[in-house]
């Protein structure tokens, strides 16, 4: 078994950046990604803003040299991965046991979305092999097969902790030696279900969202991919160039309260917290940045508030919401802020939280409103928070 997992490598794609350094860059400017609906024929062009990836499929697929027929969220998934397992460098891979674990929400909708537009007008012009295979896992062995990743793959679907889910999962697998190497993370694409979706929850912010602020008014949808190459040990040792950081905690825990919202006292986040915590070893007063889920909701900030008060009173750390650049990726969230975390460790980063002006009167913490370089970060705790309950945190440290 291996006793530690270590992130050899990493690569992402969302509204601020089309790859690891764009989004770096993205960060330092202090520049979001929210801007009006492009990429979607949709009621709500003009009304809410979202964080779309400014490529359309055509040049998506261009990058990877894939068809563009293939799914957005496929085509996501498959530039994310390819720069994180270009990234690791690992020379021998062929000869390791390696896995895919990817995670997503939404899978072919976006395809199945333009089939049902046509289908409806006259339904002779409907052609089944344009809805066929857009379940989740089918983006997932795609991605796969392009990589040459065949010696496990699995999809995890877990709402908004998808991907989060999906990278502890992949860490288990390493320490149980299942598997050498992993490419864990997730991928999903914006389209009108779940547009239409989270306007029927009401939880659409008409402006940019606006992340622990006391006068937040809801989330904005984005898209994108993000992933990391997690190694054993003896894969780490083989490796010629540095690892960004280790995977020293992870949890999931559900505080079955509802099937969207949080807890108000924030139990399931809490526990995912605490839960990480133990399994790292670590003490709250260890945490030098909280990546928070952040989601801007008043329901969701305020919970994941009420338990970062009860775990972590009276010092806080730095934390932030990075959703303030890329707005909310649903299940590609965590595997998206698992990168952003490896990098703060690496770089020594605190990301700033956009638009962030007035306090929570419950809360006697506030989120960093600067972009700081040059910080010592050695454990940085990230939050992935999903429907039904379903929240699980993950903790990397520096080697």
């Amino acid at each position: 078994m291996s006793s530690s997992v270590y992130v050899a490598g990493v690569g992402a794609i969302t509204a601020i950046g089309n790859n690891v350094a764009d989004n770096l860059a993205a960060f330092e400017r202090e520049e979001a990604g929210m801007a009006e609906i492009t990429l979607i024929n949709t009621k709500l062009h003009g009304q809410v803003p979202v964080a779309e990836v400014k490529l359309s499929n055509t040049e998506l697929a261009a990058i990877t040299n894939v068809s563009s027929q293939l799914s957005r969220t496929t085509l996501l998934s498959l530039i994310a991965a390819k720069e994180a397992l270009n990234d690791a460098g690992i020379a021998n891979l062929s000869s390791l046991r390696t896995g895919f674990v990817s995670a997503n929400t939404v899978g072919g909708m976006d395809k199945s979305e333009d089939f049902f537009v046509e289908f409806t007008k006259d339904n002779s012009k409907g052609k089944l092999r344009n809805v066929f295979d857009h379940e989740c896992g089918s983006m997932t062995e795609a991605v796969a097969n392009e990589l040459g990743l065949t010696d496990y793959m699995t999809t995890i679907s877990t709402a908004c902790s998808s991907s989060a889910n999906a990278i502890f999962y992949g860490a288990r697998l390493i320490k149980n030696d299942l598997l050498d190497v992993v490419v864990a993370g997730g991928a999903d694409s914006l389209t009108k279900f779940t547009l239409n979706g989270f306007n029927t929850l009401m939880i659409l912010d008409k402006e940019f969202c606006k992340p622990f602020d006391d006068n937040r008014e809801g989330l904005n949808l984005g898209e994108g991919a993000g992933y990391v190459v997690l190694v054993s040990e003896k894969v780490a040792r083989a490796l010629s160039k540095p690892l960004y950081c280790q995977l020293s905690g992870y949890n999931n825990s559900n505080d079955a309260y509802h099937q969207t919202a949080s807890s108000p006292d924030g139990t399931g986040s809490y526990l995912a917290m605490q839960g990480a915590l133990a399994k790292s070893g670590l003490q709250p007063s260890d945490i030098d940045y909280i990546n928070l889920h952040g989601t801007g909701t008043p329901n969701n900030d305020s919970a994941e508030g009420t338990a970062i008060k009860r775990l972590f009173d009276p010092h806080y750390p730095k934390m932030s919401s990075t959703k303030s650049f890329t707005g909310h990726t649903l299940g590609a969230s965590g595997g998206v802020e698992a990168v952003f975390s490896a990098l703060a460790i690496k770089h020594g980063l605190i990301y700033p939280n956009l638009r962030f002006e007035t306090p929570m009167k419950e809360l006697p913490f506030t989120p960093e409103k600067h972009y700081l370089k040059d910080q010592k970060i050695n454990h940085v705790l990230s939050n992935s928070f999903g429907f039904g309950g379903n929240c699980t945190s993950l903790i990397f440290s520096a080697i």
